[in-house]
């Protein structure tokens, strides 16, 4: 099934975070650092006492920086400076994903979480099984769906049956992301249940 290029957008938007927060929090410290630079040369120029130290002053302690301080003091700044900057260049570089998957459908965006998905899968599970709810629990990751069942004790399960129920569920959202299913069937079984 083809989609609009809007519907395409949407889902997008909707299955991947915004990097709107660390860009607005970055360009606003890189303003203020300009600004009070630019406001340390007016008031140089100008004569005036300077607000906090004066461009020229900060280049020179930057400058003796290294004979002043202790080397593991510039370490550890080197080092803090480093993360800062390789978590700045991975937010830029990786897209965030939320845990959300895309349903294909040509006429409009339809975006359903993870969550929704595991208890649907979940209780398809449990419901072939005939299992109680806290025997059967589901995780659905970005590509992968992995399914846990814990049947009653001394109770035989019709692996073969659930597994064709579960598969039939997944099929049936028809996510434009295909995912691998994965079910496990504990040995050790609920006792009272």
């Amino acid at each position: 099934m083809s989609q609009s290029g809007s519907i395409r957008r949407i889902n997008r938007r909707e299955t991947h975070s915004s990097r709107a927060v660390a860009s607005v929090v970055t360009a606003a410290i890189l303003l203020l650092a300009i600004l009070w630079l630019a406001v340390g040369l007016v008031l140089k120029t100008t004569g005036s006492a300077a607000l906090l130290v004066s461009p020229a002053e900060l280049a020179q302690r930057v400058a003796l920086l290294a004979r002043n301080t202790l080397p593991a003091a510039l370490t550890g700044a080197g080092i803090v400076v480093a993360i800062v900057g390789l978590v700045l260049v991975l937010l830029a570089v990786l897209g965030g994903s939320k845990p959300r998957h895309v349903i294909d459908n040509p006429r409009a965006a339809v975006v359903v979480d993870n969550e929704v998905l595991a208890a649907a899968i979940s209780r398809t599970a449990r419901q072939t099984a005939r299992l109680a709810p806290e025997q059967v629990s589901t995780r659905v990751g970005r590509k992968t769906v992995d399914v846990t069942v814990h049947p009653s004790s001394g109770l035989e399960l019709d692996e073969a049956a659930l597994k064709e129920a579960v598969d039939a569920e997944v099929l049936g959202f028809a996510l434009q992301r295909g995912v691998t299913l994965r079910i496990a069937i504990t040995e050790k079984g609920a006792v009272g249940v």
